[in-house]
């Protein structure tokens, strides 16, 4: 299977030519061709905040769990945190070994053990949307680095800022709790957590900087969307939890999908 980021390639999910011929018309006749377009059409996105490692440890959200919200979901489309350039190598390495070495992909149980194991029993296509590099890594590792020492009063307001964060979101027991994970109140926590680094650091990172790498994140997704829309198709969008209070904002200004909670899909 190819899962080339041009090609999308789909995994094991065609229809007929015939059926696509006829499930339009069956749809208009049904509808009486009139004021069902917008409702078949409509798209469906779902964003999951994935906490990576602690997949493997955590006992409301591990790795099975991730797999029960992906079969409810039944996504047509999972826009992942991966680089274009990366899954390729990533899913070859899976199919044809069953292990995954590839560097970056590694680090991510949800994929390695999660997304990639269902791509056998489930149909969908699997989309790299992660704008990461490893240049844009280093360079941002470098320039933290240095401002530990250059500006201490400032990286001090991040850290305090991110670790009352953390802090604040193990106390509401909302840490590896997937229902917790995708409410406003964690996304309200992370947002003003981290709030200090995008204000003193974003430009001076550049592309490494917290809008300027969501906002790269966020291009991809929207491709991706852009290039399916009108299909009424299924879109999860599996990224760090972290992420995903920046991507729901912006997915609220479209007026052209249904946005749902991952638990959605598990109390129908």
């Amino acid at each position: 299977m190819n899962f080339g980021y041009a090609t999308f390639t789909r995994i094991g999910r065609s229809l007929s030519a015939a059926y696509r011929v006829i499930l339009p018309i069956c749809v208009l006749v049904i509808c009486g061709g009139v004021g069902c377009a917008g409702f078949s059409s409509r798209s469906e996105v779902i964003v999951m905040g994935m906490i990576h490692d602690g997949h493997k440890s955590s006992d409301k959200y591990g790795i099975d769990t991730v797999k029960d919200y992906i079969r409810a979901i039944n996504p047509d489309y999972i826009l992942c945190e991966i680089p274009p350039d990366r899954l390729d190598l990533a899913y070859s390495e899976f199919q044809n070994t069953g292990f995954v070495t590839e560097s970056r992909v590694r680090k991510f149980p949800e994929y390695v053990h999660g997304v990639f194991p269902l791509s056998k029993e489930m149909d969908f296509v699997l989309v790299p949307c992660s704008a990461w590099t490893w240049e844009m890594a280093d360079s941002r590792r470098t320039k933290l680095k240095r401002w530990a020492t250059t500006r201490p009063h400032e990286m001090e307001e991040v850290q305090q800022a991110e670790n009352a964060a953390e802090k604040e979101i193990r106390d509401k027991g909302l840490a590896d709790d997937p229902v917790g994970i995708h409410s406003e109140a964690y996304d309200e926590i992370v947002k003003r957590g981290l709030e200090p680094y995008n204000r003193l650091f974003n430009e001076d990172l550049g592309a490494g900087g917290w809008d300027h790498i969501n906002s790269a994140h966020y291009a991809l997704i929207e491709q991706a969307i852009e290039q399916h829309k009108g299909e009424g198709k299924r879109f999860l969008i599996m990224f760090g939890a972290w992420h995903k209070y920046w991507f729901i904002e912006k997915l609220r200004q479209r007026k052209d999908i249904t946005l749902r909670k991952p638990q959605y899909y598990l109390s129908h």
